[in-house]
């Protein structure tokens, strides 16, 4: 059973929190000692606050994103999560003047669970 729940917990991470920008899911879902293992983050983040501006910042430059869960397992505290997230470019990226190319990006990311919070992430691309 709480496998399940962690699943469930890690497809509101990625459609509610990162699909549709609402930031309220990050308090419900992230643990305050949450510590996130991204290569391709701006910063380091850690605990909920960090994650919403992260996502403000990428929602900001990608309105349109878009997370499709493709496959998700779960054993014990972890769930591994198999997506693919699209978007338009129609902000520009750093500088860059926008292209209106639409990005498709797959991605696996691990999470580990800890009284039903998000401790500790890992995102791969």
């Amino acid at each position: 059973m709480l496998t399940e729940q962690n699943k469930a917990t890690a497809r509101r991470w990625s459609e509610e929190l990162w699909g549709r920008g609402n930031l309220a899911i990050a308090d419900e879902i992230i643990a305050p000692e949450y510590l996130r293992h991204d290569p391709g983050d701006p910063f380091p983040a850690r605990g909920p606050e960090d994650v919403k501006r992260i996502v403000t910042m990428l929602r900001t430059m990608l309105p349109d994103l878009h997370i499709e869960i493709e496959a998700m397992v779960a054993e014990g505290n972890m769930v591994v999560s198999r997506y693919v997230a699209t978007a338009t470019d129609t902000v520009g990226y750093m500088g860059m003047a926008p292209t209106g190319r639409k990005i498709r990006t797959t991605a696996v990311q691990f999470f580990r669970f800890d009284n039903g919070k998000v401790v500790e992430s890992w995102a791969v691309r």
